[in-house]
């Protein structure tokens, strides 16, 4: 695991400044503390910092082809090198090291673009054409590993794996996308191919980009794959229940190829405890497992996760995070750079903190609610579609839009007499509804939110049009398959975006099995009445690890990686929020109506309104606002 920085100046055969390149790769160094690289030739400059795993001895980037016309920078892991290698070598390529990089190379060299078809794995890189004079960028199908990219007004195309990689350049454009804003308040994080800023994109998952010499305009991307959604043809759940043990076991088996030490995740969920249930049969050594717990008690998850290491005999350790843990929270502007919002990444970065002092590659469940229909939010939807299916949209629109502007916002009251976002969702068409309920703010509050100016930058664009966008290109109708998708091409991505941001702070690497892309391709065509059966998410995964898991385990009610913001606003995070928020530079930034921003700490003091979801998107705004100026 690595990270990579690089620069193409697409003008001139102008030599780049070594010291400009270094400052990029120095701004990443926690990626990759093992080795450094760098390779200056006239109109590029390719860096690289190292993590070593695979290959310790001459693994070095950057890597070059035989007669040096080729080189590459790479962050990931692929884990089917090992087979690619024979048939390159039949081509007649020859191999002078034994890494994962080098199969990649001559792979491109062999197939082309196309050799992202081949390859198995989690990536990001880049790979310099010197005959052709043009740059080739990929980034793998579900987006475990980031990469960001912009073309300067002075010509220099950028890119690098993380945003701070490109801050050190002095020709990048600093100003804010109004839509990345608009994104970003409605969803917590900003999706792809948007940042913050409105000259620098993400690469998106599952897509290349080819830039050549000579080129003035940021070049189209190209999508190389994407979740099929096509029927798996398996007529009977207990053979579907099967196969996915074993595919989901072979999954697990090729990733435990390192030189260097290697555990899991286990948060006690049903994802992390099935990794390391499948894992044990797979190790002959107990499985070094790792715990957050908290000491409030009902956010800590820590007695289900001992009872599966219990049972798997695995070597355990619980690390706990106390409710003052405040120091944290100031690390989080540089930690995304960008404004992120997920809470959990608190939590997620001291996890892997405590997994660092042990091992260097860790196993982790994430994807399994997005592929296998888990969260609470799909039985929601279920339920809602019923009655949209039986009702046009306009009688709806009638009957249910009023009742949900005049009905209260009763976060106080108990959950079924919180009836507002259900009238507002059925009011809505099933995109729009979806929208509504995985926004943070609703459209009415991010509008209060808005100064005037910001709204007139906006020119009436809506955040949900990033959904309605995937969802134009969605290869399934079926309205549980089709919300799985808005989710793997969104809300998994910030889930990845936080693992990585966390676990390379620690120079840990993270590799995600029930992220295979063939897995994922063989999940998405099962039926979705076997992914969520009645009230019971993830029913498939459940029934097959019947063997494996306990009962208690897997049916207790889903609480996931929370911290206390509503206890902390009202305690020792109110005065971080009044001096970042309510201080002048958010006040003058002319980007929010200032006199809300004091509304909803007033509110929240008085405990009729929890506003701590908004309170916390602003101060993680704040803090990645000040971290980007002072850069």
């Amino acid at each position: 695991m690595c990270g990579i920085a690089g620069i193409f100046n697409t003008r001139n055969e102008d030599i780049p400044q070594i010291e400009l390149i270094n400052r990029m790769t120095d701004a990443i160094t926690h990626r990759g503390p093992d080795e450094s690289g760098v390779h200056l030739e006239p109109g590029l400059a390719l860096g690289h910092r190292r993590l070593s795993v695979i290959d310790i001895a001459s693994g070095q980037q950057p890597l070059f082809n035989a007669d040096r016309s080729a080189a590459i920078v790479f962050n990931g892991e692929i884990y089917n090198f090992m087979q690619l290698r024979p048939e390159l070598e039949a081509l007649g390529y020859r191999f002078t090291t034994n890494s994962d990089t080098e199969v990649i190379l001559h792979a491109w060299q062999a197939w082309g673009s196309q050799c992202v078809q081949r390859l198995r794995g989690m990536f990001a890189f880049a790979i310099w054409d010197q005959k052709r004079r043009h740059l080739f960028l990929a980034r793998d199908r579900l987006g475990i590993k980031p990469l960001y990219y912009a073309l300067l007004p002075n010509g220099h195309f950028v890119f690098g794996s993380e945003l701070k990689a490109l801050l050190p350049h002095p020709a990048l454009p600093r100003e804010r996308d109004p839509m990345a804003i608009e994104d970003y308040f409605a969803y917590g994080y900003i999706p792809e191919p948007r940042t913050i800023f409105s000259g620098v994109r993400k690469l998106p998952p599952g897509h290349t980009l080819l830039i050549e010499k000579g080129q003035t305009l940021l070049p189209r991307t190209n999508q190389y794959w994407d979740i099929p959604f096509t029927d798996s043809g398996l007529a009977t759940q207990d053979s579907a229940q099967s196969e996915l043990i074993g595919r989901l076991r072979e999954a697990i088996d090729i990733r435990l190829v390192a030189e260097v030490p290697l555990g899991a995740f286990l948060s006690g969920g049903v994802d992390s405890s099935a990794i390391v249930a499948l894992m044990a049969g797979l190790v002959d050594q107990p499985i070094k497992t790792c715990s957050i717990g908290f000491d409030v008690p009902e956010f800590d998850e820590t007695a289900y996760a001992l009872a599966v290491a219990e049972r798997y005999h695995t070597d355990h350790r619980t690390d706990t995070v106390k409710a003052d843990d405040f120091a944290l929270v100031d690390r989080l502007g540089w930690l995304f750079d960008e404004p992120f919002a997920d809470s959990s990444a608190m939590p997620t970065y001291r996890v892997c903190e405590a997994a660092r002092k042990r091992v260097t590659v860790a196993l982790s469940g994430d994807g399994g609610d997005e592929n296998l229909a888990g969260y609470r939010r799909y039985r929601m939807h279920m339920a809602e579609e019923q009655l949209r299916s039986r009702l046009p949209l306009g009688l709806r629109k009638a009957v249910f839009g009023p009742l949900g502007a005049i009905y209260p916002k009763a976060d106080w009251a108990p959950r079924f007499l919180r009836a507002k976002t259900t009238f507002q969702s059925l009011a809505r068409d099933s995109v729009g509804a979806w929208f509504h309920s995985v926004s943070r703010m609703s459209d009415e509050q991010r509008h209060t939110l808005f100064s005037p100016a910001l709204r007139s930058e906006l020119g009436g664009y809506n955040a949900v049009e990033v959904l309605r966008g995937h969802a134009a290109r969605a290869p399934t109708d079926h309205p549980l398959s089709l919300v799985q998708y808005l989710d793997l091409k969104t809300f998994l991505v910030s889930i990845l975006h936080k693992v990585d941001r966390a676990s390379m702070a620690h120079a840990l690497e993270v590799r995600v099995p029930l992220l295979d892309h063939q897995l994922v391709e063989w999940m998405s065509g099962l039926r979705p009445e076997w992914k969520l059966a009645g009230g019971d998410g993830k029913h498939l995964f459940k029934q097959a690890l019947k063997p494996y898991l306990p009962d208690d385990v897997m049916y207790r009610p889903k609480q996931g990686f929370s911290i206390p913001l509503a206890q902390w606003f009202r305690g020792p995070l109110r005065e971080k929020y009044q001096r970042e928020v309510l201080g002048e530079s958010i006040a003058d930034s002319g980007l929010f109506n200032n006199n809300y921003l004091s509304q909803l700490l007033q509110q929240h003091d008085s405990g009729l309104r929890d506003n701590s979801v908004v309170m916390w998107e602003l101060l993680m705004f704040a803090l990645s606002d000040r971290h980007l100026a002072s850069h």
